[in-house]
C-alpha cells in the first residue's frame, strides 16, 4: 500500500524521498488524462472499417464494446482500491498473483503504454503534413514529442491543466459536429434508415450477430488508454476511491460520445457498408468523406485540425502513464532502479526514457509507408494480455488469497473478472496474425528476462547463505 508523506508525496513502503510521487491530482484531472488518452473522437479513424465489418450496425458495435470494456474497468476499480500504487496492472498482478505474474503484466503493458503514444504522435504528424505538406510528417511527429515531453517533465499538474484546454477544444468540435449533423438530418433527411446504425443497413444481407462481434474486436481498441488513470493512483488527493470513480466515469462518457457520433455519421454516410467492404481503401477516410459530402469542407477541416492537436495530447497522457509504469517497475527492481528516481515528485528519468523510446518508434514509423500498421499491430495484444492478467489478479486477491478484508462477493470478485478475461481473450484470438506473433515474441522475451532475474536473485541468496 502506498503511504503519504508530510510534503504530500507518496511511495511504496520502505522507499526513500527520492522515490516518492507528489499528490496533486483531483477527479477532474484524472478524467482529463483518461479522455485525452482515449480521444473523444477516436472512432473517426476506424468508422469505415467498423461500418463494413458490422454490415452497417456501427453504433450497436460501440454499445456492445462499451459493455465489454466495462468488465475491465470494474476490475480496475476493484484493484485500485486495495493496491493504490503507480504501477497499475503491474502492481495489481504482483499483489494478486505474485511477483512473476506482476512482471509479465507490466512487461506486456509496456507495449501499450510506451508505443501507443508513438501511434498518437504519428497520427498528429500525418494530420499536420496534410495541412502543411511542405514539412515532412516525421518532423511534425518529432516536434509533437518534444513539446509534450517538456510539459510532462514540468509536472503532472501542469500537463493536466494544458490537457484540459485541449480536451475542451475537442469536446467543442464534437459538439459542433453533433449539432450540425442534427440540423442537416432535420433539413435534408438521412442517407440510411434511422435504425440502421443499430440493426444494419441491409446491403450485406440480414442482421448478423457474428458480424457485430467481429467488429467489436476492433472497436474495443478505441478504448485503450482509459486504464491509464490507474497509473496516477499515488498522485491523487482524496484516496483511491476517486481513481475508481474516474475509471468508470471516463469509460461511460467515452461510450456515450462514441455511440452518438457513429450513429449520426452512419445516417449521413452516402456509401453503403457493402461498398465499403468491397473497397477497403475508402474505409480510412469514410468519416471525413461523409462529413464533407453532407456538411461541407469547413467541418472536415475543423475535425482534421482537432484530430491533429488531440492526437499529440493523447500521446502526452500516454507518455505520462508509461513513465509511471517504468517508475513502478524500477522501484520494484524489475527494471533498472534509476527509473524510480524522482525530482520534486516528478519521475523525470522514467519520463525521459519513455520519451526516447517513443520518439524513436514514432519517427521510424513516420518515415515508412507501412509504419502505422506495424505500430498498431504491436500494441494491441500487449494491452489485452495485461487486461487478462488484471482480471486474474482480482480472483487471486479476493478469492484465492482472501485479502479483501471481508466476505468474498462471487459476482464482483469471480463472475465479473472471469467474464472480463473471456472477453479480452476472445479479442486476442480475433486479432491479426501479425499482432499475435509480435505479442508472443514480446512475451517470450519477457519470460527470458524474468528467468534471468530469478537466476540472479537465487545466486544472491546462495552467496548470502
Amino acid at each position: 500500500m502506498s503511504q503519504s508523506g508530510q510534503n504530500g508525496t507518496t511511495a511504496a513502503p520502505g522507499d526513500g524521498e527520492e522515490h516518492r510521487l507528489r499528490r496533486s491530482l483531483g477527479f477532474r484531472d484524472l478524467v482529463v488524462y483518461g479522455l485525452l488518452f482515449i480521444a473523444p473522437m477516436a472512432p473517426v479513424g476506424v468508422f469505415g472499417t467498423l461500418d463494413a465489418k458490422s454490415h452497417g450496425a456501427v453504433a450497436l458495435v460501440y454499445i456492445v464494446a462499451t459493455i465489454a470494456m466495462a468488465f475491465t474497468a470494474f476490475s480496475y476499480a476493484q484493484m485500485v482500491r486495495v493496491v493504490p500504487q503507480a504501477g497499475s496492472v503491474f502492481a495489481y498482478a504482483r499483489a494478486g498473483l505474485g511477483n512473476g505474474a506482476g512482471f509479465i503484466a507490466g512487461w506486456m503493458a509496456m507495449l501499450d503504454y510506451v508505443l501507443i503514444p508513438a501511434v498518437a504522435y504519428l497520427f498528429s504528424g500525418i494530420a499536420m503534413e496534410a495541412l502543411v505538406p511542405e514539412v515532412s510528417r516525421w518532423v511534425w511527429t518529432a516536434i509533437a514529442v518534444v513539446v509534450t515531453t517538456l510539459l510532462n517533465l514540468w509536472g503532472v499538474r501542469t500537463a493536466a491543466r494544458v490537457g484540459f484546454l485541449v480536451l475542451a477544444m475537442e469536446i467543442v468540435v464534437l459538439v459542433v459536429f453533433v449539432f450540425t449533423a442534427i440540423v442537416v438530418l432535420a433539413q435534408d433527411g438521412t442517407e440510411r434508415d434511422w435504425l440502421s446504425p443499430l440493426s444494419g443497413d441491409g446491403t450485406q444481407g440480414a442482421f448478423a450477430l457474428s458480424a457485430v462481434v467481429g467488429a467489436v474486436s476492433v472497436a474495443v481498441l478505441s478504448y485503450l488508454g482509459f486504464d491509464a488513470i490507474a497509473t496516477f493512483a499515488e498522485e491523487v488527493t482524496g484516496g483511491s476511491a476517486k481513481v475508481a470513480r474516474a475509471l468508470l466515469f471516463c469509460l461511460a462518457l467515452a461510450g456515450v460520445l462514441f455511440v452518438a457520433q457513429t450513429y449520426l455519421v452512419a445516417l449521413l454516410e452516402p456509401v453503403s457498408s457493402a461498398q465499403l467492404a468491397a473497397e477497403p481503401e475508402r474505409q480510412g477516410s469514410a468519416f471525413y468523406d461523409a462529413v464533407d459530402a453532407s456538411v461541407g469542407t469547413w467541418l472536415h477541416d475543423l475535425v482534421a485540425v482537432s484530430k491533429a492537436i488531440g492526437a499529440a495530447f493523447a500521446a502526452l497522457a500516454g507518455q505520462a502513464a508509461a513513465g509511471r509504469l517504468l517508475f513502478a517497475m524500477g522501484r520494484d527492481r524489475r527494471l533498472p532502479g534509476v527509473l524510480s528516481r524522482t525530482d520534486s515528485g516528478v519521475p523525470r528519468v522514467a519520463l525521459l526514457v519513455s520519451a526516447v523510446i517513443t520518439m524513436a518508434a514514432a519517427v521510424w514509423a513516420a518515415r515508412r509507408d507501412d509504419g502505422l500498421d506495424h505500430l498498431v499491430s504491436v500494441v494491441d495484444v500487449g494491452a489485452l494480455t495485461a487486461f487478462t492478467l488484471l482480471h486474474a489478479s482480482v480472483v487471486g486477491w479476493f478469492v484465492v488469497r482472501r485479502r479483501g478484508g471481508g466476505a468474498v462477493s462471487w459476482w464482483r470478485h469471480l463472475l465479473v473478472p472471469v467474464l472480463g478475461a473471456a472477453i479480452t481473450i476472445a479479442v486476442i484470438v480475433e486479432a491479426s496474425g501479425t499482432a499475435q506473433v509480435v505479442g508472443a515474441i514480446w512475451l517470450a522475451v519477457g519470460l527470458v528476462v524474468l528467468a534471468a532475474q530469478w537466476g540472479r536473485r537465487g545466486d544472491a541468496k546462495a552467496a548470502g547463505a
